[in-house]
């Protein structure tokens, strides 16, 4: 059993999303940065589905009921076991009354806590990622119990994986042409893929990118739209869905993030700056 002494900002459990249910308006959810999820899991011989949490920015203040191992991928938050400093990208041997704690963001936003074999705890629509509407709370908070299993410091693992900053440092975002793209004039293409935008407001939803681009679009019809989905608003301002965005919207969808920009913008902090990279796809 796993307590949150303290919940920190916003901490989540998250798996790789629910899919299957968009038809009847059920966002997909699931960890915003794949990649450093999926690296936890493997690391510890996991299926890379497994559920984690993801803690952003302000860490949890966690106790372990009983001996599991662990691993910490993505942001560095400064992470602690029993007050003494530990690394990133290998496991941990946790021990009944250890306790986790965070402190100062020294790069990225979101950090990946897994867990051997996973956190245990009831899927909703087949997936056991927070959503508030599909699932009882959309983060954990003080007080909270979330279940483990026990496992000896025995089992067999991939025991450390070289940590990369890459996905930290770099700034660049491919891109797909939108279905709404082609509306745009040359002016706009041209300024939309050379400007060199600052991060704004944001959550698990949507990334506000603060530089305007002039719209003249008239309304659209609602449409489907997905994470990595870049909508123009009438006022100018782009909005990058994320992982926990509707299903349609009625703003034009000028430009869709692959799946690894989703991972780097997922770890951009405020007034970060992005720019766009048009891939083919030929």
């Amino acid at each position: 059993m796993l307590e949150f002494l303290q919940s920190g900002l916003y901490t989540s459990i998250q798996d790789l999303g629910r899919f299957g249910y968009r038809n009847y308006g059920v966002p997909i959810a699931g960890v915003m940065d794949e990649y450093h999820a999926k690296l936890a899991n493997h690391i510890l011989g996991n299926d890379e589905n497994d559920a984690v949490l993801e803690i952003t920015l302000q860490g949890p203040y966690l106790y372990f009921y009983e001996p599991t191992q662990i691993v910490l991928c993505g942001a560095n938050l400064s992470p602690k076991l029993n007050k003494e400093a530990v690394k990133l990208n290998t496991i941990l041997h946790v021990r009944k009354g250890d306790q986790l704690e965070f402190g100062a963001r020294i790069y990225g936003v979101r950090t990946y806590l897994g867990v051997k074999k996973g956190f245990q705890i009831e899927k909703v629509l087949n997936s056991c990622s927070f959503y508030d509407g599909i699932t009882k709370k959309s983060r954990v908070e003080n007080g909270d119990f979330i279940k483990y299993e026990t496992v000896s410091h025995q089992i067999s693992s991939n025991a450390t994986i070289a940590p990369s900053k890459e996905i930290f440092q770099n700034h660049q975002l491919n891109v797909y042409k939108g279905p709404e793209f082609d509306l745009l004039s040359q002016k706009q293409q041209e300024q939309l893929l050379n400007t060199n935008f600052s991060i704004g407001l944001n959550n698990r939803m949507a990334y506000q990118l603060n530089e305007l681009l002039e719209n003249n679009f008239p309304s659209i019809i609602t449409s489907a739209v997905l994470p990595g989905t870049i909508q123009l608003t009438p006022s100018g301002k782009l909005l990058v869905l994320l992982k926990d965005c509707q299903t349609t919207g009625g703003y034009p969808r000028i430009l869709q993030l692959d799946e690894i920009s989703i991972t780097i913008l997922s770890q951009k902090h405020t007034k970060d700056r992005v720019q766009f990279n048009m891939i083919s796809t030929s």
